[in-house]
């Protein structure tokens, strides 16, 4: 009724001029309709209670919407099917005689609808448990039965366990035996080994005092080669002296001349005139070899040109390419007082080439027809035996060549780097 009697009052007080507006209630008349009737819902209550001109202006138009229930509640006589709670809400506005009659019944319908609806929610409340205790005690039964069940398997898995564990108990004893053997055989054979390397370590030792007799042998033994080799140097120069010697007066005796010709001079070659051919790949070979050849006596040096050339510098012209390699065969020649020979291919061509070969350098074109390998070749035959002639190619066939006739192959990489020094 308290609701019905707010909510009727924040309807009507939206709608009064401002100065029939209670003034504690001029706030709130401000708030929306559904705010008035929350947020001022004491105060509202309060002026009702309190200012009968506010409470007529509020029944006002509930007296125009209902004026037969109106007058029948003034009047004393209540319509049989009239909602209590809403005739209470009239008679608190309107405040006919007995009105307060009318607002104890309606109390008393409330509480008799609130006492009925609270039974049968009871009843219902009631009948729910029952069923969820009925189901509780299947629930109880089912999980009775399933722990019975699980307290069987239980039982039998406990069984197996202790059979199992007895099990395990007799292989653990038998392990622990077998464990104590092998101990025992180990300490046995720590025993022995221990035993063993004493014995070794004499050995050893033995060895060691043998192996340092050895070696004091050893190097006595190469003290006295070193003599003994010292010895055979020194009666070696004093035969080399005495030959020298002989030959130098064989040569005054005889008035030979001091310069006389080489072998390489006879050779199949032209002088300069053709343009030279592509050369081939090479490989390394032993450097300090290299040098200790080349500073054999009277040791001649022959050089496949265009090999060595293309090797090296083969992106500059064919003329700067002569020019560079025979430049450095001069510093060579000057260095080692070598016999040197360069060869280039002039098959292909077809005019005069002027050479500037440096002193010591002898700068030889194979003929038409013929290549610098089979000029190369013609060299090696002319050479006496034993001389030591060293042929300077990438090619293998040349290198091969020079293997035959008793020369000592060089590859053209080994000439570059040696010349690379200057």
């Amino acid at each position: 009724m308290r609701l019905i009697v707010v909510e009727a009052a924040a309807e009507v007080l939206g709608n009064l001029p401002a100065d029939e507006i209670p003034v504690p209630l001029r706030q709130i008349a401000r708030f929306r309709p559904q705010s008035r009737a929350k947020q001022g819902a004491v105060p509202i209550a309060g002026q009702l209670e309190t200012n009968a001109a506010f409470r007529d202006k509020v029944a006002r138009p509930l007296r125009d919407g209902q004026p037969e229930l109106c007058a029948a509640l003034e009047a004393g006589e209540v319509p049989a099917a009239a909602d209590p709670v809403r005739l209470a809400a009239l008679a608190y506005l309107l405040r006919p005689r007995g009105w307060t009659e009318h607002v104890e019944t309606a109390r008393a319908e409330l509480e008799r609808v609130a006492g009925a609806a609270q039974e049968a929610e009871t009843a219902r409340t009631v009948a729910a448990l029952r069923d969820q205790l009925a189901e509780a005690r299947t629930a109880r039964s089912e999980e009775l039965e399933r722990m019975r069940s699980e307290l069987k398997e239980a039982r039998t898995e406990i069984a197996d366990l202790r059979r199992r564990l007895h099990d395990e108990k007799r292989t653990a004893k038998a392990a622990r035996e077998r464990a104590e053997n092998v101990e025992k055989r180990h300490n046995t054979d720590r025993a022995e080994t221990l035993t063993a390397l004493g014995a070794a370590d004499k050995e050893l030792k033995g060895l060691r005092a043998k192996l340092g007799q050895a070696e004091a042998a050893l190097e006595s033994n190469r003290k006295a080669a070193r003599e003994g080799r010292k010895l055979e140097d020194i009666r070696l120069r004093l035969l080399l002296d005495t030959l020298v010697e002989a030959a130098q007066g064989v040569r005054s005796e005889l008035n030979l001349p001091a310069v006389i010709l080489r072998p390489a001079d006879l050779a199949g070659g032209v002088d300069p005139s053709a343009a030279p051919a592509a050369g081939r790949s090479l490989s390394e070979n032993d450097p300090q070899l290299f040098n200790q050849v080349l500073a054999l006596p009277h040791v001649h040096l022959i050089v496949d040109g265009y090999n060595v050339t293309k090797t090296g510098y083969g992106e500059l012209p064919l003329a700067d390419q002569r020019n560079r390699l025979i430049s450095g065969l001069g510093g060579l020649a000057a260095q080692t007082h070598a016999e040197i020979t360069c060869v280039f291919d002039g098959a292909s061509l077809d005019g005069h080439i002027a050479v500037q070969a440096p002193r010591g350098v002898r700068v030889l074109f194979s003929r038409p027809g013929q290549i610098a390998d089979d000029l190369i070749g013609e060299l090696l035959k002319v050479e006496p035996p034993g001389r030591a002639v060293v042929v300077v190619s990438s090619d293998q066939e040349v290198a091969a060549s020079a293997r035959r006739a008793g020369g000592r192959p060089a590859t053209a990489s080994l000439l570059l780097k040696r010349l690379g020094r200057f």
